[in-house]
C-alpha cells in the first residue's frame, strides 16, 4: 500500500479567494473565458502558458475547483498550487462549470467531458498534447475529476450535444486533493464516529442533498450511482489522492476507501495516497504549501513523461 504521511500544522478551515494579481502577473501567456460549449454562460475555461516558450505541444493540467457543489468559480486562489506547473512545463487550463444551483447531478460530469473533447479537438490550436492531459480537482472539484476519469467511454456520463463527440474523454492521470469520494452516506457515520467534524451531510440542505436533488437517506440508489468507487475497474489512469486526517469537511476516510477501492479494481501500482496527518480541508498550511504542488507534480512527471 502506497500511504505517505507528514505533519503540517493544522490550519483553520478558510474560503477560497480569488487568485492573486501577484500569481497572475507572473504567468505571462494566458487567455480567457474561452467557452468549451454554447449552453451556459459556466461553460468557459482559462488557459496559462508556461513563461519558457517552446514549440508545443504541452502537457496538460486540466483543473476543475472546489465549492460544495454549488459555490466557486476559476480564476480562484484554490488553483495557484496548480497554476505553479507553468514553471514546470505544464499548460494549466481553469474550468468553470454548472454548479447544483444550475443544474443538477450529474450535469458537471457531462461539462468536464465537454471540456476534455473540447481541449483535444482544439489541440493544435492551443499547442496541447492531447495524449497528455492530466485531472486535478480539490474537495468537490477532486469528486469530479475522479468520476470524469473513471467513467470514461459510460454513455450515462456523456453528452455529446455539447460538441466535439468524435473525441474521447480519456485522460493520462488523476490528482483528488481530499474527494467525497467514499460514497455520500458514509460521510456522517465517519463524522460520528471519529467527532472530527460535524455530521450533517444527510440534511436534506447539505451540499450533497441540494446536488442530487434529495436528502441522501432517502436515494440510496442515486447516491451509489453518483459514487466514484462504483466505476473502479481495471484499466484506470493513475491516481494520486491527497487527504489530511484533520479535514472537518470531508472525513478522510473517504479517501481510504477511495484508494483501497482503486488498488482492488487495478492494481496496487494505479493509486497512491498521500496522508496529512492533522492536515485541514482548506488552509495555506496546507494546499497552498509548495513542497505538496511539487510532490504532485512529480507525479504528474513520473506517469505523463
Amino acid at each position: 500500500m502506497k500511504e505517505h504521511m507528514l505533519s503540517p500544522e493544522t490550519a483553520k478551515q478558510t474560503v477560497n479567494h480569488m487568485l492573486s494579481s501577484e500569481v497572475a502577473r507572473h504567468i505571462r501567456r494566458k487567455q480567457f473565458d474561452i467557452p468549451y460549449s454554447g449552453g451556459s454562460q459556466s461553460q468557459k475555461l482559462d488557459i496559462w502558458y508556461p513563461n519558457e516558450e517552446k514549440e508545443g505541444p504541452y502537457p496538460v493540467i486540466l483543473f476543475f475547483h472546489g465549492g460544495g457543489f454549488m459555490h466557486g468559480g476559476k480564476g480562484e486562489d484554490s488553483s495557484e498550487p496548480v497554476l505553479r506547473g507553468t514553471d514546470r512545463g505544464y499548460v494549466v487550463v481553469d474550468c468553470e462549470y454548472r454548479k447544483s444551483r444550475e443544474s443538477r447531478f450529474p450535469a458537471m460530469v457531462y461539462d468536464a467531458k465537454a471540456a476534455i473533447r473540447f481541449l483535444k479537438a482544439n489541440a493544435r490550436r492551443y499547442q496541447l498534447d492531447p495524449d497528455r492531459i492530466a485531472l486535478w480537482g480539490p474537495s468537490s472539484g477532486g469528486w469530479l475529476v475522479s468520476i470524469t476519469a473513471l467513467t470514461e467511454g459510460n454513455p450515462a456520463f456523456e453528452d455529446l450535444s455539447m460538441g466535439n463527440g468524435g473525441y474521447d474523454c480519456r485522460v493520462a492521470a488523476v490528482i483528488d486533493w481530499c474527494g467525497p469520494c467514499g460514497g455520500f452516506l458514509a460521510m456522517d457515520e465517519a463524522f460520528e464516529h471519529t467527532k472530527k467534524g460535524v455530521p450533517d451531510h444527510n440534511l436534506p440542505d447539505s451540499p450533497e442533498s441540494v446536488f442530487l436533488g434529495s436528502p441522501l437517506p432517502e436515494i440510496p440508489e442515486l447516491v451509489r450511482l453518483a459514487n466514484p468507487c462504483t466505476y473502479a475497474h481495471k484499466a484506470i489512469p493513475p491516481f494520486l489522492i491527497v487527504h489530511g486526517t484533520g479535514d472537518a469537511v470531508v472525513p478522510y476516510e473517504q479517501s481510504e476507501t477511495f484508494f483501497r477501492t482503486l488498488q482492488q479494481a487495478a492494481g496496487p501500482d494505479k493509486a497512491e495516497l498521500y496522508t496529512g496527518d492533522g492536515a485541514p480541508h482548506h488552509g495555506r498550511n496546507w494546499w497552498h504549501e509548495p513542497w505538496l504542488s511539487d510532490l504532485c507534480f512529480d507525479f504528474l512527471d513520473r506517469n505523463m513523461g
